[in-house]
C-alpha cells in the first residue's frame, strides 16, 4: 500500500470538524498521499494535513474560504479540473460533492461518505424554507442540475463507505449503490469521566436547523431546569426565545469542551444526524445521552445502558424522556457507558479500513 500514488479528495478544508478527522486518518495512513480539495484555510488545519502536499481549486482564486458556500453551482467544474491521472488510489472524503472528480482508467476510486448532500435531497425542503429570497431564488435554479450531477457522478465511485448504516440507507436510496459500513473514530485519548458531575444538560455542536435546539430550549423553557448550549451560529431569535436557565456558550476551546462533556447530567440530541460523533464523544466521558430515535444515534445510543430515546420531535416527547432518565439516572454507570464508546475507538476503525483497502488491492 505504500507504492501506491495515492490521492486524497476532501470538499473543503476550512476547520478540523468530523469530516477532517477521517480524512486525518487516511492521511496517516498514506503519508505519500497528496490533498485536492475545493478551498483551504491552513491556519485552520491540523499539521498532519499540513505536511502533505495540497492543491486547491480555482474557487480558492476567485472567492476563497470567506465565499465558498455561496459558490455550489460552479464546484462540479471545480472538482473536474483537477488532474488525478497517474494515480493508483484515489479516496474521495464526502458530505460534499467531493466524489466528482475524474480518476484514470486505471485507478480505484473509494468513497468515504459522511452523507448525500442534505442540502440536494432529504433535507432540501428544511434549507429552501429557512434561506433568504436570493437563496431559495438560486436554489430553485441550480438544484435540479446538481441533483443530476450528483447522481451520474456516484457512477465514477468504485467503493462506497458509508459512516453509517443511516448512510448507507441513503446512498442506495439516491444513488441505487451498496455501501460498507465503517464507523468513524473517536479519539478516545481525549476524554476521560470527571470525578463530579454537575446539575445542568447540554446541547453541543454548531447550531443549524436540522439540529433542532429549538426542542430543547421549549423543553428547558417549561420545566426550568439550567441548560448550557455549545456551538456557533445561534439565531438572535432562538437567544431570545430562552428563559434565564438556557445559558449560551458559544464556540469554545476543547479543554472547555472536554469538561463539560465529563460533567453535564446528560446530552441532549434532538436532531437526526447521519452518525454523530458528539455523542460518543460525551459517553467517551461517561454521561448519557438522549436522543431522537432516528438517524445515525440508533447505531450508537443504546437504551438503557449508554441513554435513552425520545420517539417523536416535540418538546413533549424530550420531557418525558428527561423525566425517565432522572428516574433511573441511578442506574447508568460511568464505567459502562464509557466502555461502549471505546467500541469506535480509532484503533478500531484504522483496522477495519486496513482489512478494506487490502480487500479491494485483492479484487483489481
Amino acid at each position: 500500500m505504500k507504492e501506491l500514488k495515492v490521492a486524497l479528495v476532501h470538499y473543503w478544508l476550512v476547520g478540523m470538524r468530523g469530516g477532517e478527522k477521517v480524512l486525518e486518518v487516511f492521511a496517516e495512513m498514506f503519508p505519500q498521499a497528496d490533498i485536492y480539495t475545493l478551498v483551504v484555510d491552513e491556519s485552520k488545519i491540523s499539521k498532519t494535513l499540513k505536511a502533505h502536499k495540497i492543491t486547491p481549486s480555482f474557487l480558492q482564486k476567485i472567492g476563497g474560504v470567506k465565499h465558498y458556500k455561496k459558490m455550489l453551482p460552479l464546484m462540479p467544474h471545480a472538482l473536474e479540473s483537477f488532474d488525478l491521472t497517474g494515480y493508483d488510489l484515489v479516496i474521495s472524503s464526502e458530505a460534499g460533492p467531493a466524489k466528482g472528480v475524474i480518476t484514470g482508467p486505471n485507478s480505484v476510486h473509494i468513497c468515504y461518505c459522511h452523507s448525500p448532500m442534505r442540502y440536494l435531497w432529504d433535507l432540501y425542503p428544511q434549507y429552501y424554507r429557512d434561506g433568504g429570497k436570493l437563496t431559495r431564488a438560486m436554489m430553485s435554479i441550480f438544484s435540479p442540475g446538481l441533483r443530476t450531477w450528483d447522481v451520474t457522478t456516484s457512477a465514477r465511485v468504485d467503493h462506497f463507505i458509508a459512516n453509517s448504516s443511516y448512510v448507507a440507507k441513503r446512498i442506495r436510496k439516491f444513488y441505487r449503490r451498496e455501501a460498507t459500513v465503517i464507523h468513524p473514530p473517536v479519539d478516545l485519548s481525549r476524554f476521560k469521566p470527571a470525578d463530579q458531575v454537575g446539575d445542568y444538560y447540554l446541547c453541543a455542536g454548531q447550531v443549524t436547523p436540522y439540529k433542532r435546539i429549538d426542542i430543547a430550549i421549549d423543553a428547558f423553557n417549561e420545566n426550568g431546569k439550567p441548560l448550557l448550549i455549545i456551538g456557533s451560529g445561534v439565531p438572535e431569535a432562538m437567544r431570545a426565545a430562552a428563559k434565564p436557565n438556557i445559558k449560551f456558550l458559544g464556540s469554545v476551546d476543547d479543554a472547555t469542551m472536554s469538561k463539560h462533556f465529563a460533567e453535564c447530567k446528560a446530552l441532549l440530541y434532538p436532531g437526526v444526524e447521519d452518525f454523530g460523533i458528539v455523542p460518543l464523544e460525551v459517553m467517551a466521558s461517561g454521561r448519557p445521552v438522549i436522543a431522537y430515535a432516528d438517524g445515525g444515534a440508533l447505531e450508537t445510543v443504546v437504551e438503557g445502558l449508554s441513554g435513552l430515546f425520545f420517539e417523536n420531535q416535540t418538546a413533549a416527547s424530550l420531557q418525558d424522556a428527561i423525566s425517565r432518565f432522572e428516574a433511573s439516572e441511578s442506574a447508568f454507570s460511568v464505567s459502562e457507558i464509557a466502555a461502549h464508546a471505546a467500541r469506535f475507538s480509532l484503533e478500531k476503525f484504522k483496522a477495519q479500513l486496513g482489512v478494506f483497502f487490502q480487500e479491494v488491492q485483492r479484487s483489481r
